[in-house]
């Protein structure tokens, strides 16, 4: 038998850790850190494409952000995050800082004055697949297939410390015995980013803080005639739209560029400065597509996202075309049972519910007691399985009618549960599109005026609901409803 031959290990250039008391001079270190490691992978990959029989491995690291504090600090009670709640050292790996640069900014500049004490940076033990360096480059081309196997020369991406254990409070500690400071690893990070441009063919740039799901194209078309007609405002603030094949559109006359294939869940997105415009991802039917979406979108720390789309109505005194507000959530959906249990109650966020009805009340012209005329709130269930009806409707019906559900569909209770779990700002508006227990289908032909006109407004609705949210302070908008015992400082 041939011996296996064991190759050299070249690593990336070191750097010994470094104090800031500086927000941004810190994120600058990270970047310069993260750009040196990647970069000597990318000039690697290239050695090794050209020698065809590598001599070395090649291994560079992700840089790493620490804070040590010796004492029990008193940040302010009303805080929900930017702070660690006792002694010790607390560190996270750190991916792609130009993209997360107001983020990581924002998040040490609260801890460095809740605590008093200077970050460290430098680069972490964890080390950087190939595969997550590269995305993004046009400076490395690979044409034809490799002469050696990958996982040989490189790291590749690791599933076994790719996963939500943070999140899902696990009570996770780093290898070192430090405390996670995020609630995510770079690694999961950058799995994320993968699949975000994969899923909705736009790159995780284009991403904005406040994100709307729908179920339906039509909104989609909504969306882009808003678009268009902001982009002709100069006042507006909004500078951009984005389709996907990261279209990218300032002109509101300008053509989208056909696709010759649409992504699973094609994503839009309307720009503004510092990412506070609004972006639109179509997630099709479905709660395996919901928690998909949001779990990749959710490492983005969006600063709200809301669920807006059609929904059986379940009471006889609902029209096609009313209004749904989901105050509860009945969870049948069977996506999240291993992550949030379906015992965990899903409680409304007051921010978001007052911003959704002024939105409604603002657009359909109504209020007060008028607006209960077109808009009811209550419990929305949420099921796997589409044609529900066809089965014995005892159980179903009875379980329904003792959740007190006021409508149903396949994704709301997805994503507000992750919402909840990702500590990210969550609600439901829905527009009643049939009434399945009440013979009225959802059948070509059945849409009255009623029922058009509103869809025409519901969009509208949903993007004046995210107007209103972002005018809001952000410790306003991020409460402490959402954070559990033992939570990250990171946000």
């Amino acid at each position: 038998m041939k011996p296996t031959r064991t190759l050299p290990i070249l690593t990336a250039p070191g750097a010994e850790p470094v104090a800031f008391s500086d927000a941004r001079q810190a994120v600058s270190h990270l970047q310069a850190l993260y750009n040196q490691a990647t970069d000597f992978l990318a000039a690697s990959f290239r050695t090794a494409i050209a020698d065809g029989t590598p001599r070395a491995r090649y291994r560079a690291f992700y840089p790493e952000l620490r804070l040590t504090t010796s004492t029990y600090d008193q940040p302010d009670s009303r805080l929900a995050f930017g702070y660690v709640p006792e002694p010790g050292t607390y560190a996270t790996t750190i991916t792609r800082p130009d993209l997360f640069r107001n983020y990581l900014e924002q998040q040490i500049e609260l801890l460095l004055k809740n605590h008093n004490q200077p970050v460290m940076v430098g680069y972490s033990d964890t080390s950087i697949p190939l595969h997550f360096a590269m995305a993004g480059r046009d400076d490395v081309a690979m044409a034809g297939e490799l002469s050696f196997t990958l996982r040989d020369i490189f790291d590749v991406p690791d599933l076994s410390i790719t996963n939500d254990d943070i999140v899902n409070g696990e009570g996770v500690r780093n290898a070192d015995g430090s405390v996670p400071l995020a609630p995510f690893t770079a690694q999961r990070v950058d799995y994320s980013l993968a699949r975000l441009a994969h899923y909705t063919a736009t790159d995780p740039e284009h991403f904005q803080n406040h994100v709307l799901f729908t179920n339906y194209q039509f909104y989609v078309d909504e969306f882009e005639a808003y678009a268009r007609q902001v982009l002709a405002d100069p006042d507006s603030g909004y500078t951009a739209f984005v389709a996907p094949g990261n279209a990218v559109l300032t002109d509101s006359q300008a053509q989208i560029p056909h696709l010759a294939r649409l992504p699973q869940m094609p994503t839009y997105h309307l720009k503004r400065p510092g990412g506070q415009g609004i972006t639109l991802v179509n997630i099709g039917v479905g709660p395996s597509n919901a928690k998909t979406a949001t779990d990749h979108i959710a490492v983005l720390r969006p600063h709200a996202w809301l669920m807006v789309g059609h929904c059986a109505g379940l009471r006889n005194s609902q029209s096609l075309g009313d209004f749904v507000l989901a105050h509860a959530y009945l969870r049948e959906d069977n996506v999240l049972n291993e992550d949030l249990p379906v015992w965990v109650p899903i409680p409304a966020l007051a921010e978001i519910q007052i911003a959704l009805q002024e939105a409604v009340a603002e657009i359909t012209q109504l209020k007060d007691y008028e607006l209960k005329r077109i808009m009811r709130t209550g419990t929305v269930a949420t099921i796997d399985n589409r044609n529900w009806e066809l089965r014995d409707q005892s159980g179903p019906v009875q379980r329904l009618s003792q959740s007190r559900a006021i409508a149903l569909d396949m994704e709301s209770a997805t994503i507000a549960a992750n919402g909840f779990r990702f500590r990210v700002p969550y609600g439901t508006l829905l527009c009643v599109s049939d009434k399945p227990l009440h013979g009225e289908l959802k059948l070509p032909g059945m849409a009255s005026a009623f029922y058009k006109t509103q869809v025409a407004r519901h969009l509208q609705i949903g993007v004046r609901a995210m107007e209103r949210l972002r005018d809001m302070p952000l410790d306003r908008i991020h409460s402490r409803k959402l954070r559990s015992f033992d939570e990250t400082a990171f946000l």
